[in-house]
């Protein structure tokens, strides 16, 4: 038992690490993923085309190769290299919130966009028989509504993102796995290492989970 506790104390300390990351990733997320969406609502076809595009490319690959390329493949094609430490810690936490967060942007622009054609069409015909521009429209009237049908989403979206970070040790990036697994290079405690990260995973994801759950019922305005 004094081993996997062991295990579950050493995960623990990947924890700030994750939740930086996953918590700056989907914030970059949100804000480009708000401009995806209107891209794709727009009614240039060059906008939509890039959307979709993006969307596509980044939906269709895996959020390792992505992170392997921005960590190893760009540095090596432009001839660059990324800061060896950043803040006291490795430089790689570049790359990884980087990938991260448009990663996150290819999801969230399609919860937006659900979002944003959700709010009633009668509320922005009103607004520009009002005498609105359709800026001020999607500014005043349809994002702040589309936000508040999207907040449950974007829960699960840091839930989901703090698990995908797991991929990151594979560029060096010492989060809840990477301590696991540097743990286990040493002991060579496999199963009480990854066991232990689990559990960390775990008492990050079920209360964030049964937040998201009570926000999307105070929302909702009933219960359930």
């Amino acid at each position: 038992m004094g081993t996997y506790l062991e295990g579950i104390l050493v995960a623990l300390k990947g924890v700030p690490m994750t939740l930086a990351v996953a918590i700056i990733a989907v914030a970059i997320g949100f804000c480009v993923g708000l401009l995806l969406a209107l891209m794709k609502l727009s009614k240039k076809k060059i906008l939509r085309a890039i959307s979709n595009v993006y969307v596509e490319i980044i939906r269709g690959t895996p959020l390792l190769v992505q992170a392997l390329i921005f960590a190893y493949g760009l540095p090596q094609v432009f001839g660059f290299h990324y800061p060896r430490y950043v803040f006291g810690i490795s430089g790689l936490i570049i790359p990884a919130i980087i990938v991260c967060g448009f990663n996150s942007a290819a999801y969230m622009a399609e919860v937006i966009r659900g979002g944003i054609q959700a709010v009633p069409k009668g509320q922005r015909e009103a607004a520009l028989a009002l005498g609105m521009s359709r800026i001020q429209v999607m500014k005043l009237v349809v994002i702040p509504q589309a936000f508040k049908i999207v907040v449950p989403s974007l829960g699960n979206e840091v839930i989901t993102m703090i698990k995908e970070t797991s991929v990151l040790s594979y560029v060096g990036v010492v989060e809840i796995l990477r301590q696991a697994a540097l743990w286990n290079a040493s002991t060579f405690e496999t199963f009480p290492a990854y066991v232990g990260a689990a559990i960390v995973y775990l008492c990050l994801t079920i209360p964030l989970s049964r937040l998201v759950k009570l926000i999307e019922v105070k929302l909702a305005g009933g219960v359930k």
